[in-house]
C-alpha cells in the first residue's frame, strides 16, 4: 500500500469521518505538511463554491480550511444533490453534467470513476500527503460493484484504510466486527485500524473492549476520541440541532421551517450559535410558533417544497406572522418562494410548469439549466452598509419591480435580492449571509433584537477545528501510523 494517503472509512453514516480528516488535515498542516482533502463522491445538499467555479460538499470545503487551502472541485469530484428520494443531480469536477435515477447512475459510475481518478493523481502529484473520507459504510454489499465511494476506490489507488465508528449510537463492537467481517479479503488486508469516536466515560471500563477487538480481529486500537460538546462545525448533509452550550436571555426568537429538501442549512448555524438568539428548526407536522424573524432556507427542490409548505399551513402562518410585524428572511430557494411565481419551463427540478410564490417580494423567478455558481462579498442595504460574504449557488433568474429595493450590493457591482415596500421581508440568493459580524449583527437588529454581542462565526471555526486538531492528536497512537502519513 501506498505511503502518504490515509482512507478513513466508517461503519455508518454520521461515524465521524468528516470530522476525523478534518482533525488529521489540520494536524499535518501545523506540522508543515503540505496536505489535501479528498472525497471521490459525496452525496449532501449542503455544498459549497470553490476557487476554479465549481461546487463542492460542504465537509470537503471544511477540511480544505483545515489545511489552509482554498476549496477546489478536485477535493470532491463526484457530488450528488439528491432532488427526490430516487433521483439526484450528478456533479462531476463542479459542474452539473446530468440527472438520474439510482438505477442509471449505477450505469454511469465507471465514467465518474475516471473523473475520480483524474483528480486524485493531480492531487498526489502536488502535495505531500492527500487524507481521503468515504462515503456511508464499506460494508453496504449491494453498492459494492462498481463502488467509487469506498473500498472500490481504496482499491483501484493502494490506498490503506482507517475504520471509525460511534461508540455514542451504541453496538460499536458490532458495528467495527460486522464491518471487517463483510469485507473482502483483500479489502480486509488494507484496513490498517480501527478509531472509536465519542467515547465519554472511564476508559478503564472499555479496555477490555478494545482488547478483545483486537484480538478478535487481529486490527489495532488506533484510538479512542472523547465526545466533544459544543463542537460547531459545518454540517456535511443533517440538519443540526442539537443545543448550544453557553446561551443567555434570549433577546430574539428565531425559526425556520426544515422543509424535506432543504439545502445549505449551514447558513443558519451562526443564528443557532449566537449567545442571544434562541433559534430553533421546525419539522413536519409542528406548528409555528411565535417568533421575531422566520427564515426560509435553501432548497434543492423549490417547487415541491413550496407545495409542502402550503400543505403544512406554513403560507398561513407565515402572512399572521407579518401580519402582526414579525420579520422575514429568504435565502436562495427560500428567496424565490417570497415571490409571486416560480416557473420551470424545463422541468429542472421536477415536472415543467409554474407554481405561485407566497407573494412577500414583488419579483418571479425563472429557473434556467446554467446554474449560477461564485463567491460574493459587498454589503448590505441597511444603515451604516455592514460588509458580508457569501456565495451563490442558484439554477433561478429573478425579475420584477421589487429589484428596485435591493437587499446586497456586491462588490462586483451587482444588486441581488429584494427587501419588501414595508421593509418587513428580505431575500437573497447569497449564502452566507449570517456568517460576517457586521451582517449579523445588522440581522439580528432590524429583526428587533436592537444591540446584540458580536459573533465571528469564522473565527469560531477555525478555534473548533483546532480544539477538535488537540483533542485528536492527543488520542491518536501515532507510532501506529508513521507508515502512512508524513511528518509524524
Amino acid at each position: 500500500m501506498k505511503r502518504n494517503s490515509l482512507m478513513i472509512q466508517g461503519t455508518t453514516s454520521d461515524a465521524g469521518k468528516s470530522t476525523l480528516v478534518a482533525a488529521l488535515c489540520r494536524i499535518l498542516q501545523r506540522r508543515g505538511v503540505r496536505v489535501a482533502p479528498f472525497k471521490p463522491q459525496n452525496m449532501a445538499l449542503n455544498s459549497a463554491v470553490t476557487v476554479d467555479g465549481g461546487e463542492i460538499g460542504r465537509a470537503q470545503a471544511l477540511q480544505a480550511l483545515a489545511c489552509g487551502l482554498a476549496p477546489h472541485t478536485d477535493f470532491n469530484p463526484v457530488l450528488l444533490k439528491p432532488t427526490t428520494d430516487k433521483r439526484a443531480q450528478v456533479i462531476i469536477h463542479g459542474k452539473v453534467a446530468t440527472d438520474l435515477d439510482a438505477k442509471a447512475y449505477h450505469a454511469y459510475k465507471p465514467r465518474a470513476m475516471g473523473a475520480v481518478l483524474e483528480s486524485w493523481q493531480r492531487l498526489t502529484s502536488d502535495y505531500d500527503c492527500v487524507v481521503v473520507e468515504g462515503a456511508g459504510s464499506p460494508a453496504e454489499i449491494n453498492l459494492r460493484d462498481r463502488d467509487i465511494a469506498n473500498m472500490g476506490f481504496a482499491e483501484a489507488v493502494d490506498c490503506p484504510v482507517i475504520i471509525v465508528a460511534d461508540i455514542d449510537r451504541g453496538g460499536v463492537f458490532a458495528h467495527l466486527v460486522g464491518t471487517l467481517e463483510l469485507l473482502s479479503p483483500s479489502e480486509q488486508k488494507r484496513v490498517v485500524g480501527f478509531v472509536i469516536n465519542r467515547f465519554r466515560g472511564d476508559i478503564a471500563l472499555l479496555e477490555s473492549g478494545l482488547t478483545w477487538l483486537e484480538e478478535r480481529t487481529g486490527k489495532p486500537v488506533l484510538g479512542v476520541l472523547p465526545y466533544l460538546h459544543g463542537l460547531m462545525l459545518d454540517a456535511e448533509d443533517a440538519i443540526a440541532t442539537a443545543a448550544v452550550d453557553g446561551k443567555k436571555a434570549p433577546k430574539l426568537k428565531i425559526i425556520a421551517p426544515a422543509y424535506p429538501r432543504t439545502s445549505n442549512h449551514n447558513d443558519l448555524d451562526p443564528l443557532r450559535l449566537h449567545p442571544e438568539v434562541d433559534f430553533r428548526w421546525i419539522g413536519p407536522g409542528e406548528a409555528l410558533p411565535p417568533a421575531d424573524l422566520i427564515v426560509l432556507p435553501g432548497s434543492k427542490a423549490v417547487r415541491a417544497d413550496l407545495e409542502w409548505l402550503r400543505e403544512q399551513g406554513r403560507d398561513q402562518a407565515i402572512a399572521r406572522h407579518l401580519r402582526y410585524g414579525g420579520k422575514v428572511i429568504g435565502l436562495c430557494g427560500g428567496y424565490q418562494m417570497l415571490g409571486r411565481a416560480i416557473h420551470d419551463p424545463l422541468g429542472l427540478e421536477g415536472a415543467a410548469g409554474s407554481t405561485p410564490g407566497l407573494g412577500f417580494l414583488d419579483v418571479e423567478t425563472t429557473l434556467e439549466s446554467e446554474k449560477q455558481l461564485r463567491n460574493v462579498s459587498g454589503h448590505l442595504h441597511f444603515d451604516a452598509y455592514p460588509a458580508m460574504t457569501g456565495y451563490e449557488i442558484h439554477l433561478g433568474v429573478t425579475h420584477g419591480a421589487g429589484l428596485a429595493r435591493p437587499a446586497v450590493q456586491l462588490g462586483d457591482g451587482r444588486s441581488d435580492g429584494a427587501i419588501s415596500a414595508d421593509g418587513q421581508v428580505l431575500g437573497t440568493y447569497c449564502h452566507g449571509l449570517f456568517d460576517h459580524p457586521a451582517a449579523l449583527s445588522t440581522l439580528l437588529g432590524w429583526a428587533g433584537a436592537g444591540e446584540v454581542e458580536s459573533l465571528d462565526f469564522a473565527a469560531r471555526r477555525e478555534a473548533d477545528i483546532d480544539r477538535l486538531a488537540d483533542s485528536v492528536e492527543a488520542a491518536l497512537r501515532w507510532d501506529k501510523l508513521r507508515d502512512w502519513l508524513p511528518g509524524i
